[in-house]
């Protein structure tokens, strides 16, 4: 199945930038839609919940700007992710404002309810949900979603267990639509690997935290830049869903990432506030890819790096492919 214009019209690589909570903003989100890729960002992160609209005028005036003056190469589709669970007392309004503006894409969390997806297809926006497992896919697909993101192991934020390999294998058993997949994915190489597992797109959120543009402290950026993989750790304990942090902030909050408690899942702390418990404000999330980033560039040359990096390896591929073809061909007699 191919994939729908909004997913495959205007970009310049198969790739969505995921919602990062607190850190992704309006700079950051206008930058990687500039520079071709699905920007996003977490509904909650507009605080208060009045300013949603406001982000979302901002958001699109200068994207329909950009496209103006650059009619050449216009800007990417935006997306908004939007918390489905008990715990957001927000999701009402915060569906109306994005019906209102008809946000190209939502890309929903935590629960997957008919109702949003009804709500999106009103105006002719999709709906991508995120999943950890099989199950959880197919549970999305019925209830209308229009496409899935697979949070494999490795991913930033509340990640899955599963290898890439398996949870791509199974969801392309029975499921032809978009698909996304996410989990360490930090460079162009990895961006075609993605699509050579059966995924449409990468879906990459920890790399864009080390840009300029990205709503996060001077420190976090840098921690981003000097650790990788085995600085990840993956637990429960800082909001009641399993996820990957940086083993160096959790040290930092006093406590022992070698031997952390485990949480009660009914605590999830997804209110309106968006805010986590402040003794662990300065605890980061994080995926596995961050061992290949030792900068902090701006989010277009970032993406101006995955393109070179994607191509390069492509092209090498085609290359090896076409060579390999070229030696089963048996010499003429």
């Amino acid at each position: 199945m191919s994939l729908p214009p909004i997913l495959s019209q205007r970009l310049r690589l198969p790739v969505v930038a995921s919602p990062l909570f607190i850190i992704s903003n309006p700079e950051l989100v206008i930058a990687q839609c500039k520079a071709g890729i699905v920007g996003s960002f977490p509904a909650l992160n507009a605080r208060p919940a009045s300013s949603l609209a406001d982000w979302l005028d901002r958001i699109t005036s200068e994207l329909h700007e950009h496209d103006v003056r650059h009619p050449e190469r216009p800007s990417a589709p935006f997306a908004v992710n939007q918390i489905v669970h008990r715990s957001n007392d927000r999701l009402d309004h915060d569906m109306e404002v994005c019906v209102r503006y008809k946000v190209p894409i939502v890309i929903t969390s935590l629960g997957a309810r008919p109702e949003i997806n009804e709500a999106v297809h009103s105006y002719g926006g999709i709906v991508l949900h995120d999943v950890i497992d099989n199950a959880f896919a197919r549970k999305a697909i019925e209830k209308g979603a229009d496409g899935l993101i697979a949070v494999a192991a490795g991913a930033g934020g509340h990640a899955g267990t599963q290898s890439p390999f398996a949870l791509v294998q199974e969801i392309r058993q029975w499921f032809d639509g978009p698909l996304l997949l996410s989990g360490s994915i930090a460079s162009g190489r990895s961006i075609l690997s993605a699509l050579a597992m059966g995924a449409d797109m990468a879906y990459i959120g920890s790399a864009f935290i080390a840009t300029k543009e990205a709503n996060a402290v001077e420190g976090y950026k840098q921690m981003i830049t000097q650790c990788a993989a085995r600085d990840v750790v993956h637990t429960n304990l800082i909001t009641g869903v399993h996820g990957n942090y940086l083993k160096p902030s959790l040290a930092a909050a006093g406590l022992d990432p070698e031997n952390l408690p485990t949480s009660d899942p009914s605590k999830m702390n997804f209110g309106s506030d968006g805010q986590k418990p402040k003794a662990w404000k300065e605890i980061w999330g994080c995926g596995q890819g961050i061992g290949v980033l030792d900068d902090i560039p701006h989010a277009a040359d970032l993406v101006d790096r995955f393109a070179s990096e994607y191509h390069a390896a492509r092209n090498a591929l085609l290359e090896r492919t076409a060579a390999a073809a070229r030696g089963r061909v048996a010499e003429p007699a």
